[in-house]
């Protein structure tokens, strides 16, 4: 028996791996986080027991998983977009090692990768950025020392900030002094979803442009150079003078 954590994506139903799709339709039990995972996701399943996870707290999930496994029963633990980035995968993976419970987990496509496909963008380009930081905004629970947004945005690389919309003037504020106020910046509402949406400007203007359109909350926040027109070097690999494993030089 084995729980795998699957993750489902950001919400096209398209965007799950086959494997994960797999696991989906031949495991018996299914929980899957019903407030984040679209019900089309789980099209085709043949699971006997189907679970919001939405509506339990984590001693229920854990309970759900212990009874499958005591009736040798393989569990669907399906959570949005990936779930290693803020899944809430670490507090249950702790029980299911104390129980003794296997597990597994399968990639899915983040909400990073999403957005950057909605807006049509590279997140690292040549001479611009190198490097991208995933975070979230500390405001219901305290970032770690070092990871205060100010402390991010020294490096001026592209940022991608979860859970931050209700505090985007705040943001903006922190930011400014390291992007300044003409650097590109995107909020991206429910990437992939029917209903997605996003506003584009700078780090002058995205405030307005977000109230405008009214997101409150599932938005992403995308900060940095590369979302706007800086210039850029292509890159060595395909560079005509580049030899290299597969194409030597002459």
């Amino acid at each position: 028996m084995t729980v795998y954590f699957i993750g489902a994506g950001p919400g096209d139903p398209e965007l799950i791996t086959v494997k994960g799709q797999r696991l989906i339709r031949q495991c018996p039990v299914i929980i899957y986080a019903g407030s984040l995972v679209p019900p089309a996701v789980l099209e085709g399943h043949s699971a006997s027991h189907v679970i919001n996870s939405a509506e339990l707290h984590l001693e229920q999930i854990i309970e759900t998983m212990r009874q499958a496994h005591a009736n040798g029963q393989d569990v669907a633990r399906v959570h949005s977009g990936d779930p290693s980035l803020y899944g809430a995968i670490g507090e249950q993976i702790r029980h299911l090692r104390e129980l003794g419970i296997d597990y597994q987990i399968i990639p899915g496509v983040t909400a990073t990768a999403a957005s950057a496909a909605l807006l049509g963008c590279e997140l690292t380009l040549p001479g611009v950025a190198q490097t991208v930081i995933l975070t979230r905004y500390g405001d219901s629970s305290p970032m770690p020392a070092g990871e205060q947004l100010a402390d991010l945005a020294r490096h001026r690389s592209t940022l991608a900030i979860h859970l931050g919309i209700r505090n985007l003037a705040r943001i903006v504020e922190e930011l400014l002094p390291h992007y300044g106020a003409q650097c590109p910046i995107a909020v991206v509402h429910r990437a992939t979803w029917p209903d997605q949406d996003w506003a584009r400007g700078t780090l002058a203007d995205i405030v307005e442009h977000v109230a405008r359109k009214g997101f409150r909350r599932t938005a992403l926040i995308l900060v940095g150079h590369v979302l706007g027109d800086a210039p850029f070097a292509d890159s060595a690999l395909y560079r005509a003078s580049h030899a290299h494993l597969y194409r030597p030089g002459t």
